[in-house]
């Protein structure tokens, strides 16, 4: 099938149409987010809603650094979002190796293999890597290592890369590498690692970490830190504590030496953003340990699912906003800020646009972190359970006002037919249901919107010349469920297996399962659509449009593939022209649809889910405007490794697959 499935890609190749026009805007793709301030915005007008139906594609390469999980190594999920920042082609693998390619034909020109002592982690998800950094030194006029590819690794390591050969920078850190364990104390492997690309900004590398889970009161702390870009010394680390909490815990605090940085505290595993113009760092953090309960975290709820600018020299805090007081819904900040300054959008100042799990969009002064349109502290559900500390209340921005629903009710309750719709609906009124914010229970509570979003890492696309927000986003509620700790020790944690969550929270009084909430015939007992793309036009904070992202297919059998919406993980890339690319969902589709209507004008099948977010580039005056995909499955989908460049066909023969090795 997979065999058949690239087949029919390189096969649909058409020589018989015009070349692309010529002139036009060039572009390459830099950084993650297209530039460091995260737009996942392409200037590049080439490819058109009038000529995207030619779209095929240009090269396939497969990198073969794959694992299904069944042996002695996690199950990988091809997740990078590659960078084009000059005339190559950089991304990463699940287990971190680092590859180069020509941009315009896809041929590798070096491969870098890390040698992980670690690619069998724990948890319910599987191994990513993300992306990495590129940098140019400015004091070299060329040489060994005078451009550099930054990589954090599955290790606990950042490693240095000579961008020309793929050879470790022996001037950086110990022959290249810098570990980033030091002053965490003890934690197994699993525990603490990088999956997001790190943020280059100046001559320094910021980088943050995955911290597991709901595993204990005291994980590894949520540390950021900044090394020098040349030798790889640390400039700076941002322990997130509370003003002053070292001070009344000092007690707590270890012997110098032992641990540098406090346990438990909220960690920054997304994507970084950076202002170099006025040397701020943008970090979206998650939670404090353990994630759905708060009266253990010794108040280091502070900078939890918040927002928060650092100065890139320092690592001071310039300003924090926080998108949910004491979370105990596992809804950290799970994407990128967006920097924009766009006319009639807050006055036109300088902006950071954050997405949340719970499809709010924060819109913040770049500055001084205050709200640009009135963000409301509104009095949420409360009663948790015993020994519990929750917030009063939440905060919710009325411009945009939420882009998803905040309830989900028994007579909401969706079944295909009168019997699953039955039995969603006795499940939605037999848990705990007030609506958004209603906290875990002994009993079961509806989490809605899910612990995984509404949006989740994949983000949003800003086009600034349309002052639209392009977001994609999951309706997948879920039930989370405390467990005393005396009768913690009955569940088996070592063989729960995604969809079913189960957590310890050691040191807490709690364990936790957490479970979506389907219906008997396994369908999501939320009504369709399961998943959606909306434009959000950011002048007037409303919904320009909004349609329905994904199909049935892939996941359940031929005929029943319905145009119901799918969960979606990954982002979105807008173009000038007016386009908004996507992969994302649960079937093996790329599509594209117009910025201005969110008419779907092409979908191209592909051989495993796109669960990555799409980048575009065009080198020359004379050559295609590419985009590129990384198709590599998921949790719910077969792993892979395939990463696809389509481009406008030109009069030359067909293209063949080129071997990853």
């Amino acid at each position: 099938m997979r065999a058949l499935a690239c087949a029919a890609l390189w096969g649909a190749l058409s020589c018989g149409a015009g070349p692309p026009a010529p002139g036009g805007p060039v572009a390459r793709w830099p950084d993650y987010g297209g530039g460091k301030q995260g737009l996942s915005f392409s200037p590049l007008t080439q490819i058109t809603p009038q000529n995207v139906a030619r779209l095929r594609p240009a090269w396939i390469f497969r990198h073969g650094d794959v694992a299904d999980g069944s042996g002695a190594e996690s199950r990988t999920s091809f997740q990078a979002r590659p960078i084009v920042p000059d005339d190559t082609l950089y991304f990463c693998t699940g287990f971190d190796h680092v590859v180069a390619l020509d941009p315009e034909s896809g041929a590798q020109r070096w491969r870098f293999d890390p040698k992980l002592r670690t690619r069998k982690l724990g948890g319910p998800y599987p191994l990513v890597c993300r992306g990495v950094a590129w940098w140019r030194d400015a004091r070299r006029g060329g040489g060994v290592c005078a451009e550099r590819i930054f990589i954090g690794t599955k290790d606990s390591e950042l490693i240095a890369l000579d961008a020309e050969t793929g050879a470790p920078c022996a001037d950086f850190g110990v022959a290249g590498r810098v570990a980033l364990r030091e002053g965490l104390g003890e934690a197994p492997a699993w525990e603490y690692y990088v999956t997001s690309p790190p943020l280059v900004i100046g001559d320094v590398v910021v980088v943050g970490a995955l911290v597991q889970d709901n595993l204990r009161v005291d994980a590894p702390g949520g540390v950021v830190r900044a090394y020098d870009a040349r030798s790889g010394a640390l400039r700076w680390a941002w322990d997130p504590v509370p003003p002053g909490w070292r001070e009344r815990e000092r007690q707590r605090v270890q012997q110098p030496g032992a641990q540098r940085f406090a346990s438990g505290t909220p960690n920054v595993w997304s994507i970084l953003s950076g202002d170099p113009a006025r040397g701020l760092v943008f970090a979206p953090t998650g939670n404090p340990s353990p994630d759905l309960f708060n009266a253990v975290r010794r108040g280091l709820d502070y900078y939890g699912s918040s927002v928060v600018a650092l100065s890139a020299r320092t690592g001071q805090v310039a300003w924090r906003f926080q998108t949910v007081h004491r979370d105990v819904w596992d809804y950290d900040v799970p994407a990128q800020p967006v920097l924009f300054q766009i006319p009639g959008v807050g006055g036109g100042r300088p902006g950071v646009a954050q997405i949340t799990k719970m499809g709010f969009l924060f819109l913040l002064d770049r500055e001084s972190g205050a709200p640009l349109y009135p963000v409301e502290e509104r009095p949420v559900p409360q009663s948790g359970a015993p020994g519990e500390l929750l917030s009063p209340t939440q905060p919710f921005p009325t411009h945009p006002a939420p882009l998803l629903p905040l309830s989900l009710q028994p007579e909401q309750a969706f079944g295909f037919t009168p019997l699953d719709r039955a039995d969603c609906r006795s499940k939605l009124a037999a848990f705990r249901n007030e609506g958004i914010f209603t906290p875990p229970s002994l009993g079961g509570s509806i989490v809605y919107p899910g612990n995984a979003g509404g949006p989740n890492w994949g983000g949003i696309s800003v086009d600034p010349q349309r002052g639209t927000a392009f977001v994609n986003m999951m309706r997948a509620p879920a039930v989370a469920t405390l467990v005393p700790r005396a009768e913690a020790g009955k569940l088996d944690f070592e063989s729960a297996a995604y969809p079913e969550e189960l957590y310890p929270m050691r040191g807490a009084p709690y364990a936790v399962r957490r479970t979506p909430l389907l219906s008997n015939f396994g369908a999501p007992c939320v009504p369709p659509p399961w998943g959606t793309l909306s434009a959000v036009d950011l002048k007037s904070g409303r919904k320009r449009w909004e349609v329905t992202l994904g199909t049935t297919r892939d996941q359940a059998p031929w005929p029943l593939w319905f145009n119901n919406g799918a969960p979606n993980l990954g982002g979105t890339l807008a173009t000038a022209s007016g386009l908004v690319f996507i992969g994302a969902t649960t079937d093996q589709f790329f599509r594209a649809f117009d910025a201005e209507s969110g008419a779907e004008l092409w979908r191209q099948r592909i051989p495993y889910t796109a669960n990555a977010t799409p980048i575009s580039y065009r080198l020359r005056p004379d050559s295609r405007q590419f985009v590129v995909i990384a198709a590599g499955g998921h949790g719910w989908s077969a792993p892979g490794d395939t990463l696809i460049a389509y481009a406008l066909p030109e009069r030359r023969p067909a293209v063949r697959p080129i071997p990853g090795r």
